[in-house]
């Protein structure tokens, strides 16, 4: 068992002081996964990814939040996952009649999702991986898991637990899904 797995361990037994020792160990790596994802963001941005990094662990890491990880492929994950939802909050307050918003759709090429696409435009994906899951809950988990934390094709199988071919299967039910609903409501 690697260090991070022994702190991930501690944190779910309740160790008040390995949230602290866990952040540098994995630290560099949300902050890859939050770079990658801030830079499909619209310019003008006041969200950082230092600060959608920090945002994420105090979420992961808060006292009434505990999960368990088997493993850093499961905590990145869940890192991703918190960083969603937090570009997804901040995209929904922005977009609120107080905020003087409305919503906007994004297309998806039929090889990538979104690469270059605006940070309103996540409702809009958000909205279509409700759906997903709703009809294939692994396909979306994978989009989420490739799109959002920028992990690889292989390594996004490994932290859900399937082989290569499944996940090329959920890749193309998650794309043609994908690209359905969001072109279609342009």
């Amino acid at each position: 068992m690697d260090e991070v797995n022994r702190i991930l361990t501690d944190i779910d037994r309740g160790d008040p002081r390995a949230a602290s020792r866990l952040l540098p160990l994995v630290y560099d790596e949300l902050r890859r996964l939050a770079g990658q994802r801030m830079a499909r963001e619209s310019p003008g941005q006041t969200l950082t990814a230092t600060a959608l990094v920090h945002d994420a662990y105090l979420r992961l890491v808060a006292p009434g939040n505990r999960q368990e990880w088997e493993n850093r492929g499961q905590f990145l994950a869940a890192a991703a996952e918190a960083m969603r939802r937090i570009l997804i909050e901040r995209a929904r307050k922005k977009q609120s009649v107080k905020h003087g918003g409305e919503r906007k759709r994004i297309n998806l090429d039929a090889v990538t999702l979104g690469v270059e696409s605006p940070a309103d435009d996540i409702l809009a994906l958000d909205e279509a991986l409700r759906e997903l899951e709703g009809h294939d809950r692994q396909a979306a988990d994978l989009v989420k898991l490739r799109f959002f934390g920028g992990l690889g094709h292989q390594e996004a199988a490994r932290v859900l637990g399937i082989g290569r071919r499944t996940a090329d299967r959920h890749w193309v039910v998650a794309r043609a899904w994908l690209y359905d609903r969001l072109s279609n409501t342009n």
